[in-house]
């Protein structure tokens, strides 16, 4: 299940996201919105960027996959200033996610997980995926999006969601 979760949700969302900045980038074309403006752009002047929004979304899945298989995650230097460049982050990422196998979760329930600001405090696989990752994704692909949202954009839940498994 972490794998799937891991790798393919992540992966999805990500995916959705490209597909926001993409659809956005082209309304911003018609309209004659210079989109690296928007990048700066915040909801709130205490609140991170749509740039610093989407680092931080991708830089969630990766060191999640990581972290829950006991690997090193890439490194990114936060350099992207360009629609190009984030995007091109958020794709990297991507691709860092469908190299995964599902073995590569097999000891991830009860890993230890810890990061620097958790000051020696960790938390077990399980609990960092439910209570740290999932929440932290979503958090920063919504901000991202109502971020496009609040600056007129014509995107909506579907964008978010993407494309779902019906079955008939």
């Amino acid at each position: 299940m972490y794998y799937k979760i891991v790798t393919e949700q992540f992966t999805k969302s990500l995916l959705n996201l490209l597909e926001i900045l993409e659809k956005t980038s082209k309304q911003a074309e018609s309209k004659k919105v210079d989109f690296g403006i928007l990048l700066n752009s915040r909801l709130i002047a205490d609140q991170f960027s749509l740039l610093r929004q989407v680092q931080i979304a991708c830089d969630t899945a990766k060191l999640a996959a990581a972290r829950m298989a006991g690997k090193e995650a890439p490194i990114h230097d936060d350099k992207e200033v360009t629609l190009s460049d984030i995007k091109n982050r958020v794709e990297s990422v991507i691709s860092y996610l469908k190299s995964y196998k599902p073995a590569d979760f097999d000891s991830a329930s009860d890993r230890r997980i810890t990061q620097p600001r958790w000051e020696g405090k960790y938390l077990t696989g399980e609990e960092y995926l439910l209570h740290h990752a999932i929440p932290n994704l979503f958090f920063h692909i919504t901000t991202a999006y109502a971020i496009l949202r609040s600056n007129g954009f014509d995107i909506g839940k579907k964008d978010y969601l993407g494309e779902l498994p019906f079955k008939i």
